[in-house]
């Protein structure tokens, strides 16, 4: 079967999914989309010569019997209601992170999706589907460095909009770290501390940068992470894991080796959507592959979503109080196993 989309937010995030389900991966077909800005919405489908239905709201898309799953790439706080409406409709939903803005809210999904009584949600983490990462994670699964014991990460971006603030270095940008080091050593974290150390005179005046957060773990590993996000020089992702008996640390990202003007030089990239490109098609390959094999989808799950969702809520707290918070989840539900299942395998297909 072909998985019929309706996209909910035709923003940046929003036209790069209808662009490589219309032009890259096999399985789907946009069909009908929708954006709180109704010429945004005309405009993806005429720029991706789609023949999709425009639908003024969220609601009505969900309800077009002719939409079997949707894409939800809106404004972050507009994610939750569009989650439950899309459960309630008995729809597959693909929601770009967060799956809801705070923890409460995401619980209610969770529980939405268990009372229909099928795994329906699949949250955006996608560097799970990164290569380096992915490799990271069976070298770890495999004991080739022995028992983890501490990760230092850092994500560092260029520089940030105007409307950026100083909690969204948590909720936007430290999102995407809880996520993957949680599923990199299958571990529950247990606390979150937030430290500010000398403040870039690059950042605008509202925002405090670089920060550092320093989390541990139920089993005892600690984890750093530098949050930069007006470094100047490029987007710098950077992972690496001790163990008892050796270390793994995230490759860097091939691109040309320049021999020039009496130097060696190999430029960074600059934007998230390069660095992250082929993980975003595999994530949302795997999302079609999964429900048309299985009938559920099989990446990150609700509960994933919801486990970033208190985790960035004690972030945000951290920052606050400058105190170590704890993170204190519910019982995991039998509905959701432990670790999902990212697929391993390249792109299937292209149309």
């Amino acid at each position: 079967m072909t998985l019929r989309f309706g996209v909910i937010g035709t923003g940046a995030i929003g036209k790069t999914h209808i662009d490589r389900i219309t032009n890259r991966l096999s399985g789907g077909e946009i069909v009908a989309v929708t954006d709180i800005n109704q010429n945004s919405a005309k405009s993806a489908v005429e720029e991706y010569g789609i023949q999709a239905k425009v639908y003024p709201d969220d609601k009505s898309l969900i309800a077009d019997e002719n939409v079997d799953a949707v894409i939800i790439a809106s404004w972050g706080p507009a994610h939750a209601e569009s989650v439950l409406a899309a459960i309630e409709a008995g729809k597959y939903v693909f929601c770009e992170k967060p799956l809801a803005t705070t923890a409460e809210k995401s619980l209610e999904i969770v529980e939405a999706e268990m009372k229909f009584g099928k795994p329906l949600v699949q949250v955006g983490f996608m560097r799970r589907y990164d290569q380096g990462y992915k490799q990271m994670k069976n070298a770890i699964v495999n004991n080739e460095i022995g028992e983890p014991l501490m990760i230092h990460a850092v994500h560092r971006n260029q520089s940030t909009s105007e409307n950026y603030t100083t909690d969204m270095a948590v909720v936007d940008t430290l999102i995407h770290e809880i996520d993957v080091l949680h599923w990199l050593i299958n571990d529950d974290y247990k606390s979150i501390q937030a430290i500010f150390p000398k403040r870039t005179t690059k950042a605008l005046d509202h925002l405090q940068d670089p920060q550092l957060f320093i989390i541990e773990t139920q089993r005892g590993i600690v984890i750093t992470v530098e949050v930069f996000t007006n470094c100047q020089f490029g987007y710098d992702i950077q992972c690496e894991v001790i163990g008892e008996i050796g270390t793994i640390k995230l490759p860097e990202v091939p691109t040309p080796v320049v021999r020039k003007n009496a130097a060696i030089s190999q430029p960074i990239l600059q934007d998230w959507k390069d660095r992250f490109i082929v993980a975003y098609d595999l994530e949302i390959q795997h999302f079609i592959d999964s429900i048309r094999k299985k009938g559920y989808p099989e990446g990150p799950t609700s509960w994933d979503g919801y486990i970033a969702a208190v985790t960035s809520d004690a972030g945000v707290r951290a920052q606050k109080t400058g105190q170590k918070e704890l993170i204190e989840l519910k019982a995991r539900p039998e509905f959701y196993p432990t670790g999902s299942k990212t697929s391993t395998s390249s792109l299937r297909g292209s149309k």
